[in-house]
């Protein structure tokens, strides 16, 4: 059989299964991943570097599925390429109620090689840019002449869909601004989405949009067919030099079948009859299901002794590495096995800090900067707010295109830490989780930008939550404090989002001290991605009532106070408040504990000992003071001085006035609630809104 003719059969055999799957439990989406094949047999057969027996092998090519829903186009090849995982009888748990299924209807970065997970389209692409920038910035690190130990590349697979939506516009003007070379996108444009053919709602120049934004492109007519076109292609994006490349292959969705280029072939099983005519026709008993003969898996069946050998010459060469440059090397081997560059990061950390009111967000940079200047694991990104972020370390390089000069003359190169994402938002957290991925613990990316704006960013933290990435996002401006930008800056039911997500740390520290604590917690977090947020203003520090050591439980007693009547539950920027208001009532002889509180997940994953120890829940009213969106403290609180609309433009301190955040008016406040709950208990049982002030 000549390799034309092996070919012809493989894509046969691979868009049958295929059919079979989806229709054995008429479920999934079998157009596109069978249009695809003679991608994959090009990209798997003849281009990706990968060790089918060791998925995890550090210097593979990642490849990125962001067109999810196609994902049995990845499993199909898993199995052929000899995957041990991916056997014949995994690829029948697709869409079936086994729970510990391998193929899951989107790929999830838990099945062994794959590099993220992906379903809501654009992530993936946005994944991919990060993975392509990891690679970057290692080679520009560890690299030398006769030594390139990172030099593997990132191949990411999209749809019609995924071009269309914004992440992915965002993350292609990143990509190639930054010329980021070691990325290919491979573009599956069959021209159909769910609704119908693509030209119901889109009608622009795909080519001319990846070369306005510094790609190079290349184009495939018979995508779905011409496997050495693929092949040639491929090869050829992998010599560019200081583009990325698109390879705009045309494909035939659902090639071969009666809904071929129709857009039911998307999203639906064929039909048992329709299944049983593509066996006839392309040579195959319609009895014989899940079939791939001999000559098939003989054409991959190379590939596992090719990935050992590829994997022990990069061992040899690390090995003879570390010999030539032994300091470099060691580092190295520790990013490799996802270790901090430096173990001492914690002496970077000041031990006190000044006592004079200070934002939390100068805070972060004096506890943060030193170690990011000092450990090689962090990449730093914000999206156009650096200087009010602080995350600036002296004598920064910025991870920069080499051969830009800009006019601002703030320039850099590949071997820089410091990300500047422009005003991308969503691209910005999707690229990180990008950059976590490429290895567990080689990189710890920090993203940063207003509080606000982490609702633009909200899909992509909750899939770095969902993935288990260790991501660092620093929010600053979180609160109404910040002043006279006005209620479309003013975070007020952001928080309430954040602490529900799963697996997601949100801290809002209320001191110096306490976003110490704040940062050591995400630093130490291993599969848990992290929300510092912080303040705009001036916050009065509490030398002696604040601990670093204590943000790690979540919440904890600030101020005690022997025969308390009540807690007062201060949160970051609000604390003065519950300080001062406690105050207001001991002077009128109502004592009050004072409990700070800037983790409620940390504070909820306690014994119920602890937690206990710090409520007295059933023995004292409990009030949280936070000019965010209530929701969640009734978990914790009996009552709340809260916000429930949104803010207003004008200075901070009028801001918090204007929406009742007076000492004087919440003591008066919290005195009416506790003679109101001696008088009836039953209160205690549902949450109060004490802050009256509704509508002004």
């Amino acid at each position: 059989m000549t390799t034309d003719e092996l070919h012809n059969l493989a894509l046969k055999s691979i868009r049958v299964l295929i059919a079979d799957l989806v229709q054995q439990f008429n479920g999934g989406h079998p157009g596109g991943a069978m249009d695809m094949a003679a991608i994959g047999i090009a990209l798997w057969k003849y281009v990706l570097q990968f060790s089918p027996n060791n998925p995890d092998y550090f210097n593979r090519d990642r490849f990125v599925l962001s067109n999810g829903h196609t994902c049995l186009f990845q499993y199909v090849f898993q199995h052929l390429v000899g995957y041990k995982h991916m056997s014949m009888e995994q690829l029948q748990s697709y869409h079936s109620n086994i729970t510990d299924s391998l193929c899951p209807g989107h790929p999830e970065i838990e099945i062994p090689g794959i590099e993220v997970t992906t379903g809501a389209l654009g992530q993936g692409i946005a994944n991919a840019v990060g993975l392509a920038i990891a690679s970057k910035n290692l080679q520009a690190t560890y690299n030398k002449p006769d030594f390139p130990v990172v030099s593997n590349y990132t191949f990411c697979m999209v749809g019609d869909a995924c071009l269309q939506e914004g992440i992915s516009l965002e993350a292609i003007s990143l990509a190639g601004h930054l010329g980021l070379d070691n990325l290919t996108v491979i573009y599956d444009n069959n021209q159909i989405t769910c609704d119908g053919s693509v030209d119901l709602t889109n009608t622009e120049d795909i080519n001319a949009k990846f070369k306005a934004t510094g790609w190079d492109v290349i184009e495939i007519w018979n995508g779905s067919e011409d496997i050495n076109a693929i092949v040639k292609a491929l090869v050829r994006s992998k010599t560019s030099k200081g583009k990325p490349t698109l390879l705009n292959v045309h494909t035939s969705i659902g090639t071969g079948s009666n809904l071929e280029n129709n857009c039911r072939a998307h999203g639906a099983a064929f039909g048992e009859e329709e299944v049983d005519r593509l066996h006839v026709v392309n040579g195959f008993d319609p009895a014989m299901k899940y079939y791939i003969p001999l000559e098939v898996y003989g054409l991959f069946k190379d590939l596992p002794e090719k990935g050992d050998s590829i994997e022990k010459s990069w061992d040899l060469l690390v090995e003879s590495f570390v010999e030539q440059y032994p300091d470099l090397g060691k580092e190295f081997l520790k990013r490799v096995n996802g270790e901090l560059s430096c173990d001492t990061w914690k002496s970077l950390i000041p031990s006190s800090f000044p006592v004079t009111p200070t934002p939390s967000r100068s805070s972060s940079g004096l506890v943060f900067n030193p170690i990011a200047k000092n450990v090689n694991n962090f990449l730093v990104g914000c999206a156009d707010l650096s200087p009010s972020v602080n995350l600036i370390w002296d004598k920064k390089v910025d991870f920069q295109n080499p051969n830009i000069e800009t006019q601002c003359g703030i320039n850099g190169d590949y071997s820089g830490r410091y990300l500047h994402y422009g005003i991308r938002e969503h691209s910005m957290a999707a690229v990180a989780n990008g950059i976590a991925a490429f290895n567990p613990g080689t990189f710890i990316p920090v993203t940063s930008t207003f509080f606000m704006f982490y609702l633009y960013a909200a899909p992509a933290v909750r899939y770095g939550a969902l993935s288990k990435l260790k991501v660092i996002h620093v929010a600053t401006h979180d609160s109404i404090g910040m002043g006279e930008d006005g209620p479309t800056h003013q975070p007020i039911a952001l928080a309430s989002l954040y602490r529900a997500m799963p697996n997601l740390n949100y801290i809002r520290p209320c001191d110096s001290e306490e976003t110490a604590g704040a940062w050591e917690i995400a630093i130490e977090s291993k599969e848990t991605p992290t929300i510092l947020s912080l303040s705009r203003q001036k916050l009065t520090q509490y030398p002696g009532y604040s601990r670093r050591d204590m943000v790690s439980k979540g919440g904890y007693v600030f101020i005690e106070a022997d025969d308390a009547q009540l807690n007062i539950i201060g949160v970051g920027a609000e604390m003065c408040f519950a300080v001062e208001s406690a105050k207001k009532l001991a002077s009128k002889g109502i004592k009050a504990r004072v409990l700070s509180f800037p983790s409620q997940r940390l504070f909820s994953s306690q014994s119920i000992e602890y937690q206990r120890s710090v409520l007295r829940k059933g023995h004292l009213a409990t009030v949280v003071i936070e000019a965010y969106a209530p929701n969640g403290w009734e978990r914790y609180a009996t009552a709340g001085f809260n916000m429930q609309e949104f803010g207003k433009s004008l200075p901070g301190a009028v801001a918090y006035d204007y929406f009742g955040f007076d000492a004087e008016n919440i003591a008066h406040s919290i005195e009416r609630y506790l003679s109101a709950v001696s008088k009836d208990e039953s209160l205690l049982w549902e949450f109060q809104d004490l802050n009256q002030i509704k509508d002004h």
